[in-house]
């Protein structure tokens, strides 16, 4: 069953929509709301797997709450308004789907088919989402009520020493990147790519970001960057000019394969809480790059990254973090710096300008 939440400043249109919904075998709407704020609560304690968005909203508009929610909460969203004349822009924003409301020459019935056939087309991205998404409040309490137990379900945390070892490389191979990024990491990391040259080192890319979007996301920093950036597929050689990002649901490794940097897509357990872990990264390009990597670690909540970046750090590579005031959440930054794992602490303009310096250095 997929959970959903809808959005729209018209109660006769969430009746509606709420009722063509729950018709659905496989939907169920677990909240309308009237307005982007309300919508940001509940999406926070509910956790849907999928929203549904009107434009033209009082309080806020559509179109910045959707770049809003896929800037600090990324998930599936279907934009259904009557407002049509941005286009694929909407897509742009981070839109899966695009629904007009009915005008005076179309009908119920074909609002509620087109309705149904965008549902149904997205089924695949949804149950990807489903299993990476956190437990919601909702669904811990539904959990504790059935259960009749009050403690909290607690995801543990595994170090990555469990499941890809540390081997760190002690003479300095070819130069490479290595970017690791959370909450606000999105457009941070537009920014910063949109002020690249193409003439630079691999860089690799880990965000944490719901499988599904990360293809997405890969081809919109690649529309605003000189770097070619890309979705990174199983034992893919890094090549210079060239960016390379985490699959949604896979961690990414480098490993020395016949004297070349090659990338590996690991299926294994969470590590530090996430999947793809920036500490798998960090440790395999020390283990890989040594001294001559170069790490950033930039706005996200938690620690993932820390463990990894500190490798990098003691064995002679450039480390940097983000700073506290140009941060969404200063979270994976922080705890880096307090590891003592930092070289250098950047503003996000100031990043662009720290991997350049890097890459010409001789």
């Amino acid at each position: 069953m997929y959970t959903v939440i809808v959005i729209d400043d018209s109660l006769s249109m969430r009746n509606i929509l709420r009722d063509i919904i729950d018709n659905m075998e496989d939907f169920r709407v677990v909240y309308t709301a009237a307005d982007a704020y309300e919508a940001r609560e509940k999406i926070k304690y509910y956790e849907p797997d999928l929203v549904t968005i009107d434009i033209n909203m009082p309080k806020m508009d559509g179109i910045t709450f959707l770049r809003n929610l896929m800037r600090l909460h990324p998930m599936p969203a279907v934009v259904i308004s009557g407002e049509s004349v941005r286009g694929n822009d909407i897509f742009d924003d981070g839109a899966v789907g695009f629904i007009p409301k009915p005008s005076l020459k179309s009908t119920s019935s074909m609002f509620q088919k087109k309705i149904e056939e965008t549902l149904l087309s997205l089924t695949y991205l949804l149950k990807q989402y489903k299993l990476k998404k956190p437990t919601s409040i909702y669904e811990e309490k539904e959990k504790q009520r059935k259960s009749s137990s009050s403690s909290l379900l607690y995801e543990e945390k595994i170090h990555p020493d469990s499941v890809y070892p540390s081997k760190p490389a002690f003479i300095k191979g070819i130069k490479l990147i290595g970017i690791g990024a959370s909450t606000g990491g999105v457009e941070s990391l537009l920014k910063v790519f949109e002020k690249l040259p193409s003439n630079l080192p691999p860089i690799v890319i880990t965000q944490h970001i719901p499988y599904g979007f990360s293809n997405s996301f890969a081809q919109r920093l690649n529309t605003h960057s000189k770097v070619n950036v890309t979705e990174l597929k199983q034992d893919t050689v890094l090549e210079n000019g060239n960016a390379y990002l985490a699959p949604g649901n896979m961690h990414l490794a480098v490993e020395i394969v016949n004297k070349q940097y090659v990338a590996k897509l690991l299926d294994l357990v969470k590590v530090s809480r996430h999947k793809p872990s920036v500490d798998i990264m960090f440790r395999s390009i020390n283990n890989s790059v040594g001294a001559s990597a170069m790490a950033i670690i930039m706005t996200g909540m938690g620690d993932d990254g820390t463990i990894g970046i500190k490798e990098i750090f003691d064995n002679g590579g450039y480390t940097v973090a983000q700073s506290e005031k140009t941060c969404v959440v200063f979270g994976m930054p922080k705890q880096a710096i307090l590891a003592n794992a930092i070289t250098e602490i950047c503003d996000l303009d100031d990043i662009a300008n720290a991997i350049i310096e890097y890459s010409n250095k001789k």
